[in-house]
């Protein structure tokens, strides 16, 4: 998953308001990578919001800027090390944060004038860092901070970060090594903050950790103020709430399967996106990870059998080290009969730190990119086919952005930024984001719909 991209500050300005009062420090945000870094931008965004600062949507009009890293690639920290370099040229004040701040001396050895280097999840370490560059000037009685905190995705969908960290070795990751072992939040807190959000409007929540479907192992699933630490659970207390829940990063365990007649029975959306990787079973043996692709196969038509509706989402690489044309041969046969809804796919890269970067049989460039496209054509098909036939039915969207020209929106099958939408460019001017309407479908492409309003 990716972030949207106006979170930018020199582009963020349709999302932060900039309406600091005379003399208010501000503070940018440039926040990169996955949804759980979002999450931590918000987090502190929110504890400074607290403290009597201002939040800059552009560089030139804050005191100081925060930017949040990815490093889990080296394309990923390649474009982090261009954000910390953006942001110094045009506002000089820079304090880095994130997944990349766990190598310190990397960032300073390209960015030696950065005031500040902290890891991830070092809220207090990047308060105190932002203390030192710009000190705090509150007016307790001007500084309100709404009761929702300071949210940088539309107002109506929000991440809902349930734990942090990793407790697998996979050899291509060292999320665990820069986040750390699994560390799940207390469920009465988890749904305390997912209360507040939709009592804020929040139309959408979207579950994220490293690993869903392990919280609360490391706390045996304790139960605090009568609600228990785990998935299922959860899932079913969110699920009361009133707004549409879709669970990311779902790690297929064998309780996975207790959540589908939660979907069957509507209390949360029919939408799983769970990370396979691979279908080889010596690949995925080498990628440290569960091998039993077949199995997998089985459950994928135990859970459309129990619940129709459910749309499957997935990641995939090609070209890990050892891959073999016949391994290769094998994800295609697979998801040939996996018939997965949307998928993605990444050409593997070595990361610093790695365990599969000493595996011997690297792949070279040029055959990673010849398995990748041949392996999005055959996803691309399925997807193609798999909208085509939705032509004709009905089908409840969340509205996420309307100008002239149309409403752009989604189903239930779709998570923003990562999944497709649903246009309507007929009837719309009433809509507005957030809304939920149910439209007819009359158009498909190979990765969207196009619709007009139910007249029932």
């Amino acid at each position: 998953m990716s972030n949207p991209p106006d979170l930018r500050p020199d582009l963020a300005r349709a999302v932060l308001r900039d309406d600091a009062r005379p003399g208010q420090p501000k503070i940018g945000m440039v926040s990169l990578g996955c949804p759980k870094a979002l999450v931590d931008s918000e987090r502190i965004l929110t504890r400074l919001r607290a403290e009597g600062y201002a939040i800059s949507a552009d560089y030139a009009g804050a005191d100081a800027v925060i930017v949040n890293t990815c490093g889990f690639l080296d394309s990923a920290k390649a474009e982090s090390l261009e954000a910390i370099g953006e942001a110094l040229s045009e506002n000089g004040k820079v304090i880095v944060t994130g997944c990349l701040g766990a190598e310190p001396e990397f960032i300073t050895g390209v960015h030696p004038s950065v005031l500040a280097v902290t890891g991830p999840q070092q809220y207090e370490q990047v308060l105190d860092a932002v203390h030192g560059a710009v000190p705090p000037a509150p007016d307790p009685f001007v500084d309100l901070l709404p009761a929702s905190g300071v949210s940088l995705t539309p107002r109506h969908y929000s991440y809902l970060k349930i734990s942090e960290g990793c407790n697998h070795h996979c050899k291509f990751c060292i999320i665990p090594a820069m986040r750390g072992r699994l560390a799940s939040r207390p469920a009465h807190a988890v749904l305390r903050e997912a209360e507040k959000l939709v009592e804020a409007g929040v139309k959408e929540l979207l579950v994220i950790s490293q690993d869903t479907s392990a919280y609360g192992v490391d706390v045996r699933h304790a139960t605090t103020e009568g609600h228990r630490a785990h998935i299922t659970d959860l899932a079913r207390d969110l699920g009361s709430l009133g707004a549409w829940v879709r669970l990311h990063y779902v790690y297929p365990y064998p309780h996975v399967r207790e959540l589908i007649p939660l979907m069957a029975e509507g209390l949360i959306l029919p939408y799983l996106d769970i990370p396979f990787q691979h279908a080889h079973p010596d690949t995925l043996r080498r990628m440290a990870r569960p091998a039993a692709a077949a199995k997998t196969l089985d459950e994928i038509a135990a859970w459309r059998r129990d619940a129709p509706d459910i749309t499957l989402r997935s990641t995939f690489i090609v070209g890990y080290p050892g891959e073999t044309d016949a391994e290769f041969q094998t994800l295609l046969d697979w998801l040939d009969e996996a018939q997965l809804d949307r998928v993605g796919c990444f050409q593997y890269e070595n990361v610093a730190g790695a365990a599969a970067n000493a595996l011997p049989d690297h792949v070279p460039d040029e055959v990673k990119q010849e398995r990748w496209d041949r392996f999005m054509e055959k996803a691309q098909a399925i997807s193609e086919a798999k909208l085509a036939a939705k032509v004709g039915s009905r089908l409840d969207v969340i509205v996420d952005a309307v100008d002239e020209d149309g409403a752009v929106c989604r189903t239930k099958a779709d998570a923003p930024e990562i999944d497709g939408n649903l246009f309507i460019d007929e009837g719309f001017e009433a809509l507005a984001p957030g809304d939920i309407v149910t439209v007819e479908v009359d158009e498909a492409s190979e990765y969207d719909l196009w619709g007009r309003l139910s007249a029932e």
